[in-house]
């Protein structure tokens, strides 16, 4: 991240209130998340949203849940069945408009929440096991007005990968709202593309080739549709999962780039350690390290330029568990 970047643009993330710790549940309590308060947190200002409180529903409050009538999911409350599904997709629909002027770069969300929940709801029926399939009133909301915000669920942050990959897509995201923010020209935006063609490389290569296309072509598209197209095609390539082959692929492609520079010691040990991460015996940050190192004592431009070394914070350690 650029110095002091985050103070002048900040990065704002949207987040169910109770994983900061407020006491909105419908029992009164809270589910505080110390990775999102205390390290997350650090270098993001967040935008604490309750829909059930906001809504008027009260703390404590009987709770609800997602019930299957004929064919239409109701928010009904457990006890007393009272019908709450208009009352929350009214305010689900004015909250999530208001969101749209707090430029948010991503959005936590309160797992198996008849509210927040962003899938895998429990859907229950006239009997039987509940189906984990429904999704959040808020949170469908949500995602049908922003569909390449970075959106995640707390639960599912407890996997080193796929926090890796949340945090990653944020800090692209606000990268790419600063590039589209002011005036932009094509040359901005070739630049943008340059610097994440690695980081592209190692989610979808195919995306990588797409986006490439788009790019290329750009002097023959509506500026307003390049826009949309590339902040769509980009975000949904940074979705699928960056896997250790497709890892391990970038960082043979970068240690070609010093096949005139090493010595034969020191090509053997960089490919031992790009080995190494691919057979799972040392983790990501490793093989990084050494190639940050020589991309700094032989100053290779394109690999400097890379946001591919430094997706994010060195501080939030996310590759030193994937």
């Amino acid at each position: 991240m650029d110095d002091d970047a985050g103070v002048r643009h900040p990065i704002r993330i949207g987040i169910s209130s109770c994983l900061l710790g407020q006491a909105v549940r419908f029992d009164g309590g809270h589910k505080r998340d110390s990775f999102l308060t205390e390290t997350f947190g650090a270098f993001v200002e967040w935008v604490p949203v309750c829909p059930e409180v906001e809504c008027g529903f009260g703390t404590p409050r009987e709770s609800m849940r997602l019930v299957r009538v004929e064919r239409d999911v109701r928010l009904l409350t457990v006890r007393t069945a009272v019908d709450l599904t208009d009352r929350m997709a009214a305010y689900a629909r004015r909250r999530v408009a208001a969101l749209d002027a707090e430029e948010l770069c991503g959005y936590v969300l309160k797992k198996d929440s008849p509210s927040c929940g962003m899938a895998r709801v429990k859907i229950y029926g006239t009997g039987g096991v509940p189906e984990k399939s429904g999704r959040g009133i808020f949170a469908a909301g949500l995602v049908e007005r922003f569909p390449s915000l970075p959106v995640e669920e707390e639960g599912r942050l407890s996997d080193p990968r796929l926090r890796e990959n949340f945090v990653e897509r944020v800090f692209a995201y606000w990268r790419l709202r600063r590039l589209f923010s002011g005036r932009w020209n094509l040359g901005a935006l070739v630049d943008f593309h340059t610097a994440h063609k690695l980081i592209l490389m190692s989610h979808s290569p195919e995306a990588y080739r797409q986006l490439g296309r788009l790019v290329a072509q750009a002097r023959g598209v509506n500026r307003a549709d390049l826009k949309r197209r590339y902040t769509e095609m980009f975000m949904s390539a940074l979705t699928v999962i960056a896997t250790p082959r497709r890892h391990t692929n970038v960082l043979q492609h970068m240690a070609g780039y010093f096949k005139e520079h090493l010595d034969a010691e020191s090509k053997q040990e960089l490919a031992a350690a790009i080995e190494d991460y691919r057979r799972g015996l040392v983790p990501l940050v490793a093989p990084i390290t050494l190639l940050r190192h020589y991309v700094r004592v032989y100053d290779v431009s394109y690999l400097a330029g890379q946001r591919y070394l430094a997706p994010h914070p060195k501080e939030l350690m996310l590759r030193n568990h994937v």
